[in-house]
This record gives structure tokens, sequence and C-alpha cells, in this order.
């Protein structure tokens, strides 16, 4: 296999899915800083890898591939993209005041992401780091800019596309890899399922020789902090079991699939990509071999290891959701008539439900009031000074505005949403 043809091989295998670990996970307490860690890792791998990806492949097929060109335009595509991605968002956010039907609102973002990528696509810049770039500002500059309806519908709409993605991946590859499969000679069978099984214990086996030692020395250097009075140290250090369960959490999925899928079918001279067939299956094998493998051991581990999660993100929903109500409470101070007195009540449970960490404000049977819909605008915009001051994160956050946006819109006409 040429040079070029095996470093596109291991950019399609390389990056973990964390949506097929998480999705695996979903029923376990998982530690929430070992699914933030998770996230986080698939974001930057999926970027790195497409970039490498799209120069591999460029090389292959020109039969050209020098390690001093593909640097230099691996760099400026990394930056060009971490520019771009924030000067689309702040385009789209004036546009997106502008907006506030949830159709409308719902083909902007759609028409957003993938007009973005195409575009970053055609300038040699990274799409997924181009669009997760542009995608971070909307997230943290866009909830004091659009109302609650179009946001509700628009989750509903993103994870539903997401979903039925993910399924059209897999049944085209199931779709290609028939005919491979028609077309393979019985010492071709044997070769792919020899190559197919050595690249899947290979990419556990580098993931796990690489997350250890990294937790080893971390663990090390972290563990001096610990011993001092503030706790930066513990909270920073996972530990060997945790850095285990991240070693073992490196399921593929969409991206390998789709990478593959992607290779060109033929080149310049009408031949296919060089041993696409054999990049195909592979890619399928570690798909499927780590799903199976990794994915149902995982839980067991998890289970073994004893890691327990320790809820930050509750403890912040709950500090949170106190002073949003307190700030609900205030709005409604000079107001004296009997709406706001009953408002007043039932925000004051609410707020004591807070404190004990319990459900907070539940939108079921809530008249529709304008008092009502005041002492919640002030209880979100108390909410987004504390994301903005750093008192809570984003997954707090996130909690709290769906919170609110189901009250608000419990207690706002249908016609005025």
């Amino acid at each position: 296999m040429p040079l070029a043809a095996a470093i596109v091989l291991g950019a399609i295998v390389a990056p973990p899915d964390a949506v097929a670990a998480l999705s695996v996970l979903n029923h376990v307490s998982l530690p929430h800083r070992l699914a933030t860690i998770l996230r986080g890792e698939s974001l930057l791998n999926d970027a790195a890898s497409l970039l490498i990806y799209r120069l591999g492949v460029a090389a292959a097929m020109t039969g050209h591939f020098a390690f001093a060109e593909v640097a230099p335009a691996f760099l400026i595509g990394v930056v060009g993209s971490l520019v771009a991605g924030p000067l689309a968002a702040l385009v789209y956010l004036r546009i997106l005041r502008r907006v506030d039907e949830p159709a409308s609102v719902i083909v902007l973002q759609f028409a957003a992401a993938f007009g973005l990528w195409i575009a970053a696509e055609a300038m040699e810049l990274s799409g997924v780091l181009t669009v997760v770039s542009f995608a971070i500002t909307v997230a943290r500059y866009a909830p004091g800019q659009t109302s609650p309806r179009p946001r509700v519908i628009s989750n509903a709409v993103w994870e539903t596309a997401i979903f039925v993605l993910n399924v059209l991946a897999f049944v085209l590859i199931g779709e290609q890899i028939g005919p491979i499969l028609a077309r393979m000679t019985p010492e071709q069978e044997f070769a792919y399922a020899s190559v197919g099984g050595a690249v899947v214990v290979t990419v556990i086996l580098v993931r796990i020789a690489w997350v250890l030692p990294a937790s080893a020395i971390r663990r090390v250097g972290f563990g001096i902090a610990s011993d001092q009075p503030d706790d930066l140290g513990p909270a920073r250090d996972l530990g060997l079991g945790a850095g285990f369960a991240v070693s073992w959490s490196g399921m593929r999925g969409l991206v390998t699939i789709a990478t593959a899928l992607a290779l060109p079918e033929g080149g310049p001279e009408g031949g296919a990509f060089p041993y696409r067939d054999l990049i195909v299956l592979t890619a399928f094998c570690v798909v499927i071999g780590t799903l199976v493998l990794q994915g149902l051991s995982l839980r067991p581990i998890l289970g073994w290891l004893g890691l327990e999660d320790s809820d930050p993100v509750g403890r912040e929903v709950g500090r949170a959701r106190a002073e949003a109500y307190g700030a609900a409470v205030e709005a409604l101070k000079n107001d004296r008539s009997e709406a706001a007195d009953a408002l007043r009540r039932e925000f004051h449970a609410a707020l004591a439900q807070a404190e004990a960490h319990e459900e907070g404000l539940a939108p079921e049977g809530l008249p529709t009031d304008e008092p009502r819909r005041r002492a919640i605008h002030a209880a979100r915009d108390r909410l987004l000074t504390l994301r903005r001051n750093g008192r809570i994160g984003d997954d707090a956050y996130l909690v709290l505005e769906e919170e609110l946006d189901w009250a608000e819109l419990n207690a706002t006409p249908r016609g005025e949403a």
C-alpha cells in the first residue's frame, strides 16, 4: 500500500466517536469530567483527522507526497478555520436577531451549518473545525437573542436529523460492502480479514498505550498540587481508573464510515482510489469491532473500576436555580396585584425546592399572564449573568435554560411565543 493511502487509512480509523461511547453509557452514572473529555477529544480528533484525510487523498490521487508541502497546508487549514468560524458566527448572529419564526430559524440553522462547511472546504479549510468554532461562538452569544419556541423546536429537529444521518451512513456502507465482498477472491477474503482484525487491535492498543501513560504523568504532576489547601489538583486529576475508562471509550462511528465512503471511486485515468476496497472493509471492521468489543464491555468495566459521578452539574444547577428564582421574586416586588402575590408564593415554593436541590419550576397548568413572563425573563437574565461570569458551566446553563423555556412557553399564548 502506498504511503499516502496508508495515511488516509490511519486518518479514517483514528477519530473516536463520543456519541457512540456516551450512548452506550446512557444509563450509567458517568463522571461529568470524563464525559466532557470524551466530547472534547472527539471534536479535536475529528478536525485533525479530516484535514489529514483530505491532504492524504490529494497526495494518493496525484502520486506525490511530501511532508514539507503538507505541513504548512495543515497549519494554514487549522488557523484559517479558527478565524473563519467565529467571523461567520458574527454575521449569523446579526441575521438571527431579525428572525423569530421557528421554521425560518431552523432553515437558517441548517443553511448556515452546511453552507459554512461547503464554503470552508472550497477554501481548503477544515469543515469540521470551521463549523465547530462557529457553533461554539453561536452557542455562547445566541441565547439572549432568540425566543423559547424556536429554540425548543430546533433542538428536537436537530436530534432527529442527527439520528437519521447516523442511520443513513450505516445503510450506505452496507450497500457498498456487498459488491466489494462479491468481487473478492478467497485469498483476498483472508488477507482483508487479517488486515481488518490487525487494525482493530492496533487502534485499541495504541489508544491505551497513549492515554494510560498520559494519565499516570498527570497523576504524578497533580499529586503535588492536591496536597495544597485548594482543590485544583483533585479536580483536575482523573486517576488511572478513569484514564483506562477513557482509553477503552474509543469506539469508532459516523466519521469513520463517512470518510471511507467518500474515497474517490475513480482517479484521473478512471482508476479507483488505491486499495479503496481494503480501506472501506477495514473501516467497517474497525467500527463494528470497537462497537461490539468495547461497547459491550464498557459498562461492566466502569462498574468494576468503581467510577461514580460526583454530579458537579447537579450542584451548579441547584445553586443557579436558587439565584434565578430569587431574581424572579425580586422582579415582582413592586407589583401588588393578586396575580403577583400568587406568583410570589409559587416562586418562593420553587425557591425552597431549588435550595433543597429538588426539581425546579413545573410548567404544567400555569396560567398565561404578563407578571409570570416578567418574572421568568428576570430569572433568565440572572442565569445569563451567572454563565458570563463563569459561575456556572454550559451544561448547567442548558438544563436551566430548557426549564425556563418550557415555563415561558406555557405562560405565553401560542400566537405570541
